[in-house]
C-alpha cells in the first residue's frame, strides 16, 4: 500500500517561502503610481524615499527567507 506523507517535503515547503519575495517586485513594478512628489519625509519627495524605502524592506525580507530557509 503506498501511503502519503503527513508532512509535505521540505523542498515543497520551501518553495512557500520563496512567494514574499515577489513583495519588491511588485511594489516597484508600477512608477506611475508612486511618481509623485507628495508626500514628502525630511524633504525627499515621495518618489525616492519610497524606493529607498523597498531598498531596506527587501532587505529584511531577503534576510528572513534566506534564514527560514537555511533551518
Amino acid at each position: 500500500m503506498n501511503e502519503t506523507p503527513q508532512h509535505p517535503s521540505a523542498a515543497q515547503s520551501s518553495k512557500w517561502w520563496m512567494l514574499p519575495l515577489i513583495l519588491p517586485y511588485l511594489g516597484l513594478l508600477f512608477p506611475g503610481m508612486y511618481a509623485r512628489s507628495t508626500p514628502t519625509l525630511f524633504g525627499f519627495p515621495f518618489f525616492y524615499w519610497y524606493q529607498f524605502l523597498w531598498v531596506i524592506l527587501t532587505s529584511i525580507i531577503l534576510a528572513l527567507v534566506y534564514k527560514k530557509l537555511k533551518t
